[in-house]
């Protein structure tokens, strides 16, 4: 399963995964591993200093709360030493589960990101972000990669991208729509499916939940127009960034 971050091949250990998940409920019951980004740019942290504290503060917090949403929008501490942990689970992936992929998100990103400011991790579960910078309600357009089976479906490969990108808008339009509100939040997400040719195509789009409804359409719109780099007559693929992401599998692989 080639993967690009950006437009730059990356290797992933997600290549493998993806070759190695046999069936629908071992991915389901499953919290793979997909890439991370080390933000150098913000620097790093020394031992002991208030920056690490409150990082060790704001990640605390965030390990311990209820996450009955599957979103967590967190800051400690003062300017310029404050720290900002943004959470965002998979829509079917609340709760202990939510839970158990922030958990390993904390520890997967300290191995790999010692002592960074900045860094990014993303799981087929959740996504995890720690930075000095702020990012609430704002499309981050840099951050994102994407992953697709190296397998393509047989038949008319363009019919099939126009059918499966027309599913995808239409899921964009869904997740965005005011009417679409939960009990006490915006859901931004949406999930289907579509018959196309004799292929179902299972599929979904999310959004984290710091945002308002134009911000949510503005970043899937966004990663749309990366679907013929990704995802060109592919078996499955799918775009993630620290804002939004969306996924295709001519299977199953979200929890009813």
């Amino acid at each position: 399963m080639p993967s690009f971050y950006g437009s730059v091949p990356i290797l992933a250990v997600a290549a493998i995964q993806f070759l190695l998940l046999r069936s629908v409920s071992s991915l389901n019951l499953t919290n793979e591993y997909l890439h991370h980004k080390c933000i150098n740019s913000q620097g790093k942290y020394n031992k002991g200093s208030v920056y690490e504290a409150n990082l060790n503060r704001v990640l605390g917090l965030t390990s311990s709360a209820n996450l009955v949403d599957g979103f967590s929008d967190a800051t400690y501490g003062e300017a310029p030493n404050a720290a900002y942990l943004r959470l965002q689970c998979r829509a079917d992936s609340y709760l202990s589960k939510c839970q158990a992929c922030l958990s390993t998100a904390i520890s997967e990103l300290r191995r790999r990101c010692p002592g960074n400011k900045g860094a990014i991790i993303w799981y087929d579960q959740c996504l995890l972000r720690i930075s000095m910078i702020h990012g609430y309600g704002k499309v981050d357009n840099e951050n994102d990669f994407f992953l697709s089976n190296p397998k393509k479906v047989s038949g008319n490969i363009e019919s099939f991208n126009k059918e499966t990108s027309a599913l995808l808008v239409n899921l964009t339009a869904k997740a965005t729509s005011t009417s679409n509100v939960g009990s006490d939040s915006l859901v931004l997400y949406a999930a289907g499916e579509k018959m196309i040719g004799t292929k179902k195509v299972f599929a979904m789009v999310q959004c984290t939940k710091d945002f308002v409804f134009k911000s949510c359409l503005t970043c899937l719109q966004g990663i749309l127009k990366k679907f013929p780099m990704c995802c060109n007559g592919k078996l499955g693929g799918r775009v993630l960034g620290v804002s939004c992401n969306f996924r295709y599998e001519l299977y199953p692989f979200l929890r009813s």
